[in-house]
């Protein structure tokens, strides 16, 4: 044999060591799976100082975090259905016309125009799924099949709505039944069952069921796939699976936090069991943080709790504070991030989409103004800094601050959904790293932030003006005004 034939073989063979079967199959596009929690606080999993303090222990998410790089600033949009739109488009919620969580009727979620994390990876070849809730859209056109998933098994908006059919006077209110869905590509979506209370607290073990039969088909079919397992049990009512209420001992949230983990544990297992763990992308956040804590009554009493916790930071969703931005968020990747890795730089939602569309090879969408910004170096450890230093803090339609480098600039305020807003002719400007509860301005002596930090609120106004947001409730076709 000679030796240019020995070499040859020797390469094979250790390629052979670092390539599994299904990673060489798939053209070396990795799988993304991406688990997105509901109302999830910063301060839950023990990666973040919470687990045990909480009542439950999180192994699962600890080994998780273990393995690959945590971000502790990972923002998002402070409600549910602005993230949601946030993240599938890598644009801010104002220009998709998503600013909040829909309370009426009628037309409301993505227009078709809109361009999809599941769109952008269908046109590289990715096999798509989603199991969970969408909150973008509940009429014709606007399911997530419509939106770029092959296949889609969930709920079509909020998770309270289960709470319907027992209210008094739900029957009688002309107010239309919310159903657990399933649909794919190109059907029209299918009632499976009432979304009531006897299926509240079964349905994330059934979309675990489902998202890890979907790893398994798109792993035989040799196809790239992505998983988007938008969960829904953290979002009142809090219900544990049956299989974990009373497993801590320590109530019903205690047993939904070992819930999360041992259901994660699950999917992270599956993947090692069919051999791609080397070649996928796995990510755990959240949508937004935590409900809420007390709220008083006109007299000033307690009247009512919310499970959660932001760790050490002031707020709840629907505030533009830091436990409303800030979730939990760890991105594992063998072999190509490195493991046990943390940073504090500042990250959003939005540049998952073109960090995605980077790694894989897909297109950004250059016809529209996209707000995520590419984090891959970052990501890979080949540059210690971010590439974004902040973001505009939406409340609604509402700007309610910015946030700049490790600093916040507040116009307005408000602690929880329960309390009125706070609005300032002058800003308050907080340190978050020596003032995390955001309580203390530093207006003066350190007003310089304002004039550091401001530039890309004035920056972001004027691409307002350049491109219009897409009004609140629009029909399809849309089209962008010229």
């Amino acid at each position: 044999m000679t030796a240019n034939k020995c070499s040859l073989i020797l390469l094979f063979a250790i390629t052979a060591l670092f390539l599994s079967p299904a990673t060489w199959a798939q053209g070396q596009k990795p799988n993304i799976v991406l688990v997105f929690m509901d109302n999830f606080g910063w301060g839950e999993p023990g990666f973040n100082g919470g687990g045990v303090i909480r009542g439950a222990e999180t192994p699962k998410l600890d080994q998780l975090a273990a393995e690959g790089l945590n971000l502790t600033n990972f923002n998002v949009e402070v409600q549910c259905t602005p993230s949601r739109s946030a993240i599938m488009t890598g644009r801010y919620a104002i220009r998709s016309g998503n600013t909040a969580a829909p309370l009426a009727g009628g037309v409301h979620g993505l227009v078709q125009w809109e361009v999809t994390m599941a769109e952008m990876l269908s046109e590289v070849g990715y096999t798509t799924g989603m199991f969970g809730k969408w909150h973008l859209g509940r009429t014709a056109g606007r399911f997530p099949t419509d939106q770029g998933f092959d296949e889609w098994y969930g709920i079509q908006s909020s998770s309270d709505e289960a709470m319907y059919p027992g209210r008094q006077g739900f029957a009688e209110s002309g107010v239309a039944k919310t159903y657990v869905m399933e649909s794919r590509k190109g059907e029209t979506p299918k009632k499976v069952r009432l979304w009531d209370l006897s299926y509240r607290p079964i349905i994330d073990v059934d979309l675990t069921d489902r998202a890890i039969n979907f790893m398994k088909r798109s792993t035989e079919s040799k196809k790239p796939f992505f998983l988007y397992l938008p969960y829904t049990a953290t979002h009142i009512p809090v219900m544990p699976h049956p299989k974990y209420k009373g497993a801590t001992g320590n109530g019903d949230w205690a047993d939904l936090l070992h819930q999360v983990d041992q259901l994660n544990g699950r999917l992270l297992n599956a993947i090692d069991e069919l051999g791609i763990r080397d070649n996928t992308i796995f990510i755990f956040t959240a949508d937004n943080g935590p409900e809420g804590q007390t709220r008083k009554n006109v007299a000033g009493s307690p009247v009512v709790s919310f499970p959660g916790t932001a760790g050490p930071w002031r707020g709840t969703l629907f505030t533009g504070h830091e436990g409303a931005l800030r979730v939990p968020f760890v991105i594992r990747w063998p072999g190509r991030i490195a493991a046990g890795t943390k940073s504090n730089e500042v990250v959003h939602e939005m540049d998952l989409f073109p960090t995605f569309a980077k790694i894989v090879g897909g297109k950004v969408p250059n016809d529209r103004i996209i707000d995520g910004i590419d984090q891959t170096n970052f990501l890979l450890g080949k540059q210690k800094k971010s590439n974004r230093e902040g973001f505009i803090v939406y409340m609604a339609n509402e700007i309610f601050g910015v946030k700049w480098r490790n600093w916040k600039i507040n116009f307005k305020e408000m602690d929880t959904a329960y309390n009125s807003t706070q609005s300032y002719s002058f800003a308050r400007i907080y340190n978050l790293l020596t003032d995390p509860g955001e309580t203390e301005s530093r207006t003066v002596p350190d007003s310089w932030v304002a004039k550091a930090g401001l530039t890309q609120l004035a920056e972001h106004l004027g691409s307002l003006k350049k491109e219009p947001p897409i009004p609140t409730g629009a029909l399809d076709p849309y089209k962008p005004p010229k």
